[in-house]
């Protein structure tokens, strides 16, 4: 599988601290983007929007305590 990041789109925590870049989409294969777009290899557990880019790796976002 494979993640395209958004570098230009940043997640944050619950508390607002910045955790990293938005995964904006997940697909089988990759497809041209334009930049700053790029695509990554990611789990097949991974999912748009509820997983994060930071340093290199991917996270799980963490939900918020209500």
């Amino acid at each position: 599988m494979k993640a395209l990041i958004s570098p230009n789109e940043k997640v944050y925590s619950y508390d607002d601290t910045e955790l990293g870049s938005r995964v904006a989409q997940v697909e089988e294969t990759e497809f041209p983007v334009a930049p700053p777009l790029f695509w990554i290899d990611c789990p097949d557990d991974c999912a748009a929007d509820k997983w994060y880019y930071s340093e290199g790796q991917l996270y799980i976002k963490p939900e918020s305590v209500i």
